[in-house]
């Protein structure tokens, strides 16, 4: 196993050599050294051609604004939940519907949420018309709305699980039940109690969490499109549009645009370490004050609604989906179709094939490269007995807290030079830049909580390092090795602009068609594009769930991780 001692530096080298490369393909240009388009001098005339644009600087505040409001409203919800439920019924029932969430694509999220809060939307159809006199459509702006409000709302829906989940890793780091009685003990209520004592030792662990929950929200595409203003529309989007301009002179200013969008990206994050500042002035000042606040029963109740909602608008919206995919007649305001019909699902199905041939070849061939490094990285991890520290985890991190739209394009420009753009190779790439890391946060604590009396069972036995990983580690890791392939898997699915900018647009995914057909408004080829989107990272969780226990079916005692 002497070649494993390469294999944290080869994963750090997947993550971190095509960000820099991008990163500096990105901020060359943007100061008008391009030679291949002309550009053979340093200047800033892309600077000036960017602030000439109409409503640019509104947009980037729009992008920042809804980044930071988005990120503080899921915190809330998920640290007032945490704090008002743990421990109860409640909190244990909804930690088995964070991964089926956590596993909807951003793009199927937000058709789901349009579809149920649009004013021809689902919630519009069942009150109406006994509860608001509507025989047609409201005429109101209620998606794509100029502040940004039915995005923030998206955002929050699929940001939610994930905070969720990471607090549930962290949760067992914590004495959470030894901090609580010491506070009831001196009179705390629950919410403020847990606050006070326990989420302070929490949230530093989820805090890079949360920090690539605010890369993506100020620099989301995909999401923006569907339900973001369009008067102007974000930054991420204008640059997304600038940058398929057919004039190559516009790359200039659509790298320039990209600078501006990581500057806006850096400012809501220092913004944020700001208000953990503030936070954290405020929550001594409550201690030493001596404030209680023992009546929080409506904060509790408050936050559990807020969790519940937002979970059943994302089924809800994906159970529309499905619906409208087989519906036939459906007029404003019938809460449901007049028939169901195939009759979408045939004519649309020929069409299919090829997106989702490549949707799952580059899924599959990007969860195997994030697998494979990542076992190799924790076998390492188990000979050296380091693990890397928050070094290593800033690492993991590094390319979910750089926008994607800011490095994207350099590193467009970087696989055009060595030959390989628009290839299998930089689009499978560019996948495991974003799904390697969510492998290995997956899979990193249940290996690490692996109990090593059975290698040394095996060693005592005179079995190699290998037969012991193979035939003995892995069978009982076999759940948490599948779970992680879903979730990289449910990753790859739903990445939109790295497979159009990286794949020129030759690549068309289930996401990629989905979210382009997103701007036709046929509701039933949505449904049926979405719908497929959403299966597929359905199904690898449901086979990551059922393949250890048909495996194992006749060893009922063995214990899988």
């Amino acid at each position: 196993m002497n070649w494993l001692r390469f294999a944290p530096a080869l994963a750090v080298g997947v993550l971190v050599i095509p960000l820099a490369c991008g990163l500096l393909g990105t901020i060359v240009p943007a100061f008008g050294y391009l030679p291949a388009v002309g550009g053979n001098s340093f200047n800033l005339d892309a600077w000036h051609s960017l602030f000439a644009q109409p409503g640019v600087f509104r947009s980037a505040i729009q992008s920042f604004s809804i980044g930071i409001v988005a990120t503080l409203i899921s915190v809330a919800i998920v640290a007032l939940f945490t704090a008002g439920w743990y421990g109860t019924r409640v909190f244990a029932r909804l930690q088995s519907v964070v991964s089926p969430l956590l596993a909807v694509p951003h793009a199927a999220a937000a058709f789901g949420f349009a579809f149920m809060v649009m004013p021809s939307g689902f919630i519009a159809r069942l009150i109406s018309p006994w509860a608001t006199g509507w025989q047609v459509p409201p005429d109101l702006l209620i998606v794509n709305d100029t502040l940004g409000i039915a995005l923030i709302f998206g955002l929050v829906l699929k940001e939610v699980p994930f905070l969720l989940l990471m607090t549930l890793a962290a949760l067992p780091q914590v004495p959470v039940q030894r901090s609580l009685q010491f506070a009831r003990s001196v009179g705390y209520g629950q919410v403020t109690g847990f606050l006070i004592t326990a989420w302070p030792a929490i949230y530093p662990q989820i805090r890079l969490a949360v920090y690539a929950v605010i890369a993506y929200a100020t620099s989301n595409v995909d999401m923006a499109i569907i339900l973001g203003p369009t008067v102007p529309q974000t930054l991420p989007v204008r640059l997304s549009i600038w940058m398929s301009d057919p004039d190559l002179s516009m790359r200039f200013m659509s790298c320039a645009g990209a600078c501006l969008q990581i500057m806006v990206t850096g400012a809501a994050l220092f913004f944020w370490f700001y208000l953990e500042t503030l936070f954290a002035r405020a929550r001594r000042w409550v201690a030493a004050n001596g404030f209680r606040f023992q009546r929080d029963t409506w904060v509790r109740w408050s936050s559990a609604f807020a969790i519940w909602v937002s979970a059943g608008l994302v089924f809800g919206g994906l159970a529309i989906l499905a619906v409208w995919s087989v519906s036939g007649l459906w007029q404003f305001p019938n809460s449901f179709p007049d028939s169901l019909t195939m009759r979408t699902w045939s004519r649309t199905w020929p069409r299919l094939n090829e997106p989702l041939s490549i949707t799952l070849i580059i899924g599959l061939v990007a969860v195997t490269i994030s697998v494979v490094l990542t076992i190799a990285c924790l076998v390492r991890e188990n000979q050296t007995g380091q693990t890397g520290g928050s070094r290593a985890l800033l690492m993991i991190y590094l390319p979910l807290l750089v926008p994607q739209i800011g490095f994207l394009f350099g590193l467009q420009f970087f696989f055009f030079a060595s030959g390989i753009n628009a290839s299998w190779a930089a689009v499978i790439l560019v996948h495991v830049m974003f799904v390697l890391p969510y492998v290995f946060l997956s899979l990193s604590a249940p290996w690490r909580a692996f109990d090593k009396r059975y290698e040394a069972i095996s060693a005592a036995l005179g079995k190699t390092d290998w037969v012991t990983l193979l035939m003995v580690r892995m069978p009982i890791l076999l759940r948490a090795i599948l779970a992680a392939s879903a979730v990289g898997f449910a990753v790859s699915v739903g990445q939109y602009l790295p497979t159009l900018l990286v794949g020129s647009g030759r690549f068309a995914t289930i996401t990629t068609e989905a979210v382009a057909l997103g701007a036709g408004g046929n509701r039933r080829v949505i449904g049926v594009y979405t719908f497929l989107q959403m299966s597929l990272p359905f199904i690898g969780f449901a086979m990551a769930t059922m393949l250890p226990a048909l495996i194992f079916r006749n060893r009922r005692a063995i214990r899988t991780q």
